[in-house]
């Protein structure tokens, strides 16, 4: 999977494909509205990447403080951004590694 726009057709399966990687599982399971299962990919991770999608998770849970913890474990700030761009983003920064 190389795109955007092949990442989020794949949001019309059932399972996420094989060999994305937990952040990026985390995002697709997120794009199909499952909140939890996202959040279970990368809540007992503690590197960067997945403290950003973490982060990004808590923010659109609406737990601020939360999400603002995560961010800083990913040494960012949280972005002034929709959560759409922020979905986007961390898809496309995640599919370029």
């Amino acid at each position: 999977m190389k795109t955007l726009a092949d990442f989020k057709a794949s949001l019309n399966s059932a399972q996420p494909a094989t060999g994305l990687s937990v952040q990026l599982k985390s995002l697709w399971y997120d794009g199909k509205g499952d909140w939890p299962k996202a959040h279970a990919q990368v809540d007992h991770l503690s590197d960067e990447a997945s403290a950003l999608v973490h982060a990004y998770l808590h923010r659109k849970e609406g737990d601020i403080s939360n999400a603002d913890y995560w961010y800083r474990k990913a040494r960012q700030m949280r972005p002034d951004l929709s959560l759409e761009e922020e979905w986007e983003r961390l898809v496309l920064q995640f599919l370029n590694k």
